[in-house]
């Protein structure tokens, strides 16, 4: 099993953005939402399992999708979630297609560590111009933005660190996808 086929790739996608729906609205209910960011996980996860073109899209659909359904994120926070998510999934899967250390855990965190900084900065863009730009010039300065994407966030930073390798790892024991490094057969 070395590669997976196209229609795996796309069950696996719609997977991951039904979670952008489902995780928010789980970890809402329970007063984990913001700080866990659980629709980070699909995305990053996605672009993680199946590379940048199918992250980049499940950043992008599963939040518009969750919005249209739940009503989580509204629209002006759709609106800077929406590219951040895209990133995270864009340059999760970029990353994994690049980096090549020989140790799917290494790459794991390399990738994960380079797409959640990538997404923050993106996301951070985003919403400086939504509140500057539709907010009638409300201010967004450098100090909100660390406060609200890495100290307001940082639990969930920590728990994506911890659970997305754990959960390709699981992936790939399980045989749901290939081995980064298949193992040589002695014998």
């Amino acid at each position: 099993m070395n590669e997976m086929t196209s229609v795996k790739k796309l069950c696996i996608c719609a997977i991951c953005i039904a979670l952008c729906c489902i995780l928010p609205t789980a970890f809402h209910a329970v007063g984990l939402g913001t700080a866990l960011s659980p629709m980070h996980i699909p995305a990053l996860l996605c672009g993680l399992l199946l590379g940048p073109v199918y992250g980049a899209v499940c950043g992008i659909v599963g939040p518009v999708l969750a919005s249209l359904i739940t009503g989580m994120p509204p629209l002006t926070r759709l609106m800077y979630m929406a590219p951040e998510l895209c990133v995270y999934g864009l340059i999760a899967g970029l990353m994994m297609n690049l980096v090549h250390t020989h140790k799917t855990v290494a790459d794991l965190y390399i990738s994960l560590a380079v797409a959640m900084v990538a997404g923050r900065i993106v996301g951070g863009i985003a919403q400086w111009l939504v509140v500057t730009v539709i907010g009638g010039g409300q201010i967004f300065t450098v100090a909100l933005w660390v406060t609200s994407y890495i100290v307001g966030t940082l639990p969930g930073i920590v728990a994506h660190l911890v659970l997305l390798p754990a959960l390709v790892m699981i992936l790939e024991k399980a045989k749901v996808i290939p081995y980064r490094y298949p193992k040589v057969k002695q014998g």
